[in-house]
Formats: C-alpha cells, sequence, structure tokens
C-alpha cells in the first residue's frame, strides 16, 4: 500500500461528470393511493416539503429555487448521507459516483443491477425492468489518480474483491483527500470518479432517461422509450435483441 501511495499523482479536474440513478422517467404521486382527493394530495405534498430536512443551503437564496435544491439532492446529496458498502467505502462514509460518459455509467450499474439487488432478491430473470436517470454534474477539484498505476496493482479494478480499494478510500477519505478516479472495472476503459466530499460538486442537470430491461443473455437498455440503444451481454456470447 506505501509503495502504491508514493507514486500516485493528482489531477486537476474541470468538467461534467456522468451520474446514473435509479429513478421513474415519470414522476408517480406519492400519496394517490391513500385518497382519491386531489386536494389532499397537494396537503400531504406540502406537508411533506415542510418537515423534510433540508439537505441544501444556497449561497444565494434569492436567486435559487426549490427545485434547484431537490435536483442537488437527487443527483449529488443522496450518498453522501445514506452511506453504504461500495469499491472504496466499507459503509462507514458516502462515496458519490459517476463517470467519463454515459455509457460507462450503464456497465456499471448494471453489473450491481444485475449481480447485487436482482440477485439478492431472487430476481435475476428475463423480463424484469427498472428505469433510471442520468444527470450531468460539474466536478472541480484535485483528484487522486489511480490510473497510471493500474497496470502494477492489477487489484484496484478487480471485479469482486474490493479489500484494496475499500483500504484505500478509508485512507483518503481520513485525510481530508476530496476523491480520487480510476478505470471503470466493467468496461477495462471508461473511468469511474469516486467523490468523497459534495463540496467539489456542483450544477446537476438532468441529461436523460433510461430503462433497463433482462433477457436471457443480457441487459437491453432504451434511451429512447421502445428504442433499443445499448445490450449489455452476461458473457462472452451474442446477446438476444
Amino acid at each position: 500500500m506505501d509503495a502504491l501511495f508514493s507514486a500516485l499523482y493528482l489531477t486537476d479536474i474541470h468538467q461534467n461528470v456522468a451520474r446514473n440513478i435509479v429513478s421513474l422517467r415519470k414522476s408517480e404521486d406519492l400519496f394517490d393511493d391513500l385518497t382519491e382527493d386531489p386536494e389532499a394530495w397537494q396537503a400531504a405534498q406540502l406537508l411533506e416539503m415542510e418537515t423534510q430536512p433540508k439537505l441544501f443551503n444556497s449561497h444565494q437564496p434569492v436567486i435559487n429555487r426549490p427545485f434547484e435544491e431537490a435536483e442537488w439532492n437527487v443527483a449529488i446529496g443522496y450518498p453522501f448521507l445514506n452511506s453504504s458498502q461500495s469499491r472504496f467505502s466499507d459503509g462507514s462514509f458516502g462515496v458519490w459516483y459517476g463517470a467519463d460518459s454515459i455509457e460507462t455509467t450503464v456497465y456499471e450499474t448494471v453489473y450491481h443491477w444485475q449481480y447485487g439487488l436482482l440477485e439478492d432478491a431472487g430476481f435475476n430473470k428475463p423480463g424484469v425492468e427498472i428505469q433510471r436517470k442520468i444527470y450531468m454534474v460539474q466536478c472541480d477539484s484535485l483528484l487522486i489518480d489511480l490510473r497510471p498505476e493500474i497496470k502494477s496493482h492489477p487489484e484496484l479494478v478487480h471485479s469482486t474483491d474490493y479489500s484494496t480499494t475499500q483500504s484505500i478510500g478509508r485512507k483518503l477519505h481520513r485525510e481530508g483527500h476530496p476523491g480520487l478516479i480510476t478505470r471503470s472495472a466493467r468496461t477495462g476503459h471508461g473511468d469511474v470518479y469516486a467523490i468523497f466530499t459534495p463540496n467539489v460538486l456542483s450544477n446537476p442537470v438532468y441529461s436523460c432517461g433510461l430503462t433497463y430491461r433482462t433477457t436471457t443473455s443480457g441487459v437491453q437498455v432504451e434511451r429512447a422509450p421502445g428504442v433499443l440503444w445499448m445490450t449489455i451481454c452476461n458473457g462472452p456470447i451474442n446477446c438476444d435483441t
């Protein structure tokens, strides 16, 4: 580990990073199953807005609007308040993950959807569908760059063993580093950003919606509803379309 850190250097990042999250393409009213009265729905929504803790404090509150706060919470704030185990976290702190392109986020999230949530729940079978949203988020920071060390340290992109990367994440988080860049473990060429503080992220902008659908040999991805955009195979086989 000491040899690895002695060889690392910083990369100055000022660019948009793609964030891929679970979300409906079309919003649904969460209160319509409680009553058929639209006025009651509105009252419940207002009550929820008044009682929820505020995650975003604007530097210019006169200019910002509530929808901007909501976009920030969804695209940036959530993982910092809802920590879980991941490649660079043992679950004791939150990590925000983004990528250099929408395609890279698809490979990353399809893997975790198939072999995490679906497999654990027993739903890893053809015909299962999930909807997602892509946000482009501005990142301005000096980040630890792991990419030059991947050839000599292949454990940095191991597909299932996170022991080394979680150790790196704990060290960087404890020492106050804002984040890092590494290569995607799912594509072999795309870049992934692991961010440990929301302070270096800003200006989330909705990009597009996606639909994932499992097949017998992989996952079909739609960008426009009903139009196949990408197919992610489970292995070195021809995916069905």
